[in-house]
């Protein structure tokens, strides 16, 4: 009876413990598909680069990417005194409500900032596509150098784009400009374009 309850005790035992072992594997088991699935999910897959085209005789900026327009926007671009710098350029940050510097002014983010809500700054130093605290300029050869959009439109724009993505800014129509804008007779004649000496920071 002892030698009984002695091996009964022991299965019971053994029992016990194939239970627990099945349970921790469970759990270990359990944990790493959380573990996978929780990399899976945050690991994303990133985009293509985009291409922004700027064409100064049609006053409009397009955001391509691998050769499909994926959104146009009427902007400012610079006078005849403080031209758009013409080129290749790349994305080198965004802010959100800028603080606008220049000549001792400062101005903090709010609707009289020159900037607008959002600065998309280019490789160009001093240079970038913002907001405006002039809307009705849009559309017209106003800015100081840098490319301006209505404030409701840069907010869109900004998440259109990210740093390294690159800029292009066209002072003339080519075969590129009148596939993404169309063939406009309309169109005003490119601003000359921007020397080392004239290029200013600012609106």
């Amino acid at each position: 009876m002892r030698h009984e309850a002695t091996a009964k005790s022991e299965v019971a035992r053994q029992i016990a413990r194939l239970i627990v072992n099945r349970l921790v594997l469970a759990v270990v088991a359990g944990l790493a598909t959380g573990a996978a699935a929780q990399t899976a999910g945050s690991a994303k897959t990133p985009r293509a680069r985009r291409q922004v085209l700027v064409s100064i005789p049609d006053r409009k900026l397009a955001v391509l990417e691998n050769g499909a327009v994926l959104r146009t926007f009427a902007v400012s671009v610079g006078a005849a005194s403080s031209p758009s710098p013409t080129g290749r350029f790349q994305i080198v940050n965004r802010l959100a409500n800028p603080t606008y510097y220049h000549a001792g002014v400062v101005i903090p983010a709010g609707k009289q900032n020159p900037l607008g809500p959002r600065w998309v700054g280019l490789s160009k130093q001093g240079y970038g596509i913002h907001g405006t605290s002039a809307p009705g300029s849009i559309g017209k050869a106003a800015s100081h150098g840098c490319i301006r959009l209505r404030n409701r439109d840069v907010v869109e724009f900004a998440t259109l784009v990210n740093t390294g993505d690159t800029v292009e800014i066209r002072g003339e129509r080519d075969e590129e400009i009148t596939k993404v804008f169309g063939s406009d007779a309309n169109v005003v004649v490119a601003a000359p374009q921007v020397t080392a000496a004239a290029a200013v920071s600012g609106q």
